[in-house]
């Protein structure tokens, strides 16, 4: 029987230095990051990442994240002011998030609720989950839940079942959808009593699995992936535009075929919100247009996510893709501009 310890995660600066992800003399700065904000990187996304990386970025603790702009916001997408119970952001009509906990098993180092993952308060207590739950029954206009968090899927499995239970049973709740980062940075979490608290519910559930580059894709990665959609989940991307991450064309290309040939459709692609301590991951608006373009020609249409933007303040999520069409002129993928109302009379202008 192999008795070795399992590899534990990533939370101090001497355990990225012995990982070989800081050098000795980052030890200081990244344990300063961790009296700050919430650190994690599982032994599995350690062991894929090279220093200074896609990977590495994404999880390591750099010291810009202690510096903020004016702008930036604690609560950049106004969850708060949608907030009428604890735990719930009810921002849309129809749907509604339900953040039963806010623990991860890894903590992106651009993450929108930076200020809340990860604290003492990291899960619903009985009293609480019960009032969101009579909130969202009190609300039939709410067809769809959200769960997000945190990672809903740290929950265990038992106690994940009866919450997936609770929900069904309000009858005009018709949707559970849940964010995750569960299957590409901790897969070993994706077992059969996982999957058989996924799949013990009729209502229609869809999974949506947050990745930002493919190397995030391994072998265990990919076979929680498969258990999931053999188990009949549907999968839908989420990635976050990332500059010095996934701010190429190239690179997006090779994450939304990754995705694809997992069975995970790319559903967004987020423009990074105005968390503080998070400028250096962010691009421009103009930026992520052209990436958006550029891929328009490169991939098919299921590796096409939709680039959007959470207006800052709580006023919702926008697609800001690049405009095709001008009123008069369309413009194909490569770039080149026709008169639409000409180009069935033979006669096309570019």
């Amino acid at each position: 029987m192999n008795h070795l310890p399992k590899p534990r995660t990533l939370r101090r600066g001497e355990d990225f230095a012995e990982a070989g992800l800081a050098a000795p003399d980052q030890i200081e700065t990244i344990d300063l990051v961790a009296r700050r904000y919430a650190v994690a990187m599982t032994p599995l996304l350690a062991e894929l990442a090279e220093p200074g990386g896609p990977i590495a970025r994404q999880f390591v603790p750099d010291m810009a994240e202690l510096e903020s702009d004016a702008h930036e916001l604690a609560d950049p997408i106004g969850d708060q002011t949608h907030s009428p119970v604890k735990g719930i952001v009810h921002r849309y009509p129809d749907r509604l998030l339900l953040t039963p906990l806010l623990h991860c098993p890894v903590y992106c180092r651009f993450c929108f609720r930076r200020e809340r993952v990860g604290g003492e308060e990291k899960a619903l207590n009985d009293a609480e989950l019960a009032a969101a739950l009579d909130y969202i029954r009190a609300h039939d206009e709410v067809w769809e839940v959200v769960l997000t968090g945190g990672d809903p899927l740290m929950l265990p499995p038992f106690r994940l079942a009866a919450l997936l239970a609770a929900l069904e049973a309000i009858p005009h709740v018709q949707v559970i959808r849940i964010h995750s980062r569960i299957p590409i940075a901790d897969p070993e979490r994706v077992d059969a009593d996982l999957v058989a608290a996924l799949t013990g519910v009729d209502v229609a559930l869809w999974l949506a699995v947050h990745c930002n580059h493919a190397e995030e894709f391994s072998p265990a990665a990919v076979g929680a992936c498969r258990r999931l959609s053999a188990a009949g989940i549907p999968l839908v991307g989420q990635t976050v535009l990332l500059k010095g991450v996934n701010d190429r064309a190239e690179t997006l290309e090779a994450l939304f075929r990754a995705m694809v040939r997992n069975r995970i459709k790319p559903y967004y692609l987020h423009h990074p919100d105005l968390a503080p301590g998070t400028g250096h991951f962010r691009t421009s608006i103009a930026a992520g247009q052209t990436l958006m373009r550029a891929l328009r020609g490169r991939v098919s249409g299921l590796c096409q996510p939709t680039y959007v933007l959470d207006i800052p303040g709580g006023y919702g999520k926008v697609p800001v893709g690049p405009a095709y069409w001008n009123g008069e002129t369309v413009t194909d993928w490569q770039g080149a501009q026709y008169n639409y109302s000409t180009l069935t009379s033979g006669d096309v202008k570019k």
